[in-house]
């Protein structure tokens, strides 16, 4: 498409417009036209006029009209400052989760070369940013899925930072970890009840993977109850848990950190205020 900046903004904006806000809609707009392009963002503030031509607009804002998230639609998204990949296949990474990278890494500080586990790494965005910002680190990530872990492989690659990548299942005891030891684990697994899947948005529903985001109403905490037990196992003495959570299930979620033994407890609350981590230590011998 050739037309001025302002003239493709407002064009996105407009075949975006029944499924957004007015301001999401100009926010999904910029990152569209500064993907396409490989310009800043700011240039659509700063020159709005200067005319310019953009392959792939128009098919861009076709499956952005459909739905389809705007990081699929652009193949990337932002978190911790680095630029990940992301595809259908994995969970598009969040800002609040941003929180629990940065609850983790204080938590590793104690450890001079923390050995870390991420449970459920999806894109690998937990594991990857961690093994950025703590390159002492040693760092082991874990997901069920293929697919997801190709992704994850693909996004370790790029940004530069070494992980171990391991295909295990995190309710069946994380066989492939049998013996090992690792100062930190941390986990943001499945954790949405499948009842709330009506209420939410179709570009969540329609796009992301579902096993990444929905667990049985029945037992809504399946997977922090077998991760927990499994990390009373594998945690150093003084080592610590960390889980990324519902927020409606967040106490229920620390009683079963404490039903397996740990101590010091918590529950954090994410920039919206909302409970969304829990943590807790195994108690040094």
């Amino acid at each position: 498409m050739r037309a001025s900046r302002a003239e493709i903004i407002d064009y996105i904006r407009r075949r975006t417009s029944a499924l957004y806000s007015a301001e999401e809609c100009g926010r999904i707009a910029r990152m569209t036209a500064a993907a396409l392009s490989g310009d800043a963002e700011a240039k659509f503030l700063t020159d709005p006029r200067e005319v310019t031509d953009i392959e792939g607009v128009e098919r861009a804002a076709e499956e952005l009209a459909a739905g389809r998230p705007v990081q699929y639609v652009i193949g990337e998204t932002d978190f911790c400052g680095l630029s990940f990949v992301v595809r259908e296949g994995v969970l598009i990474p969040r800002p609040e989760t941003e929180e629990l990278v940065m609850l983790t890494e204080r938590r590793a500080a104690a450890f001079d070369r923390p050995r870390i586990l991420d449970v459920c790494t999806g894109s690998g965005c937990i594991a990857v940013a961690l093994g950025h910002r703590i390159p002492t680190a040693e760092t082991t990530a874990l997901d069920i899925s293929r697919e997801a872990l190709e992704i994850a492989r693909e996004n370790g690659r790029r940004l530069g930072v070494e992980v171990e990548w391991i295909e295990d299942d995190a309710l069946g005891g994380m066989a492939r970890l049998a013996g090992r030891r690792f100062d930190v684990i941390v986990s943001n697994p499945p954790y949405i009840p499948r009842s709330e899947m009506a209420s939410m948005h179709r570009n969540v529903t329609g796009y992301e993977p579902h096993e990444a985001l929905f667990v049985d109403d029945s037992d809504p905490l399946a997977f922090y109850r077998a991760i927990a037990r499994a990390a009373v196992g594998m945690l150093s003495d003084g080592g610590s848990l960390l889980f990324e959570v519902h927020e409606r299930l967040a106490e229920r979620t620390a009683d079963v950190l404490r039903a397996e033994g740990f101590a010091d407890v918590r529950i954090e609350k994410d920039c919206f205020g909302k409970q969304r981590m829990v943590c807790g230590s195994k108690n040094r011998l």
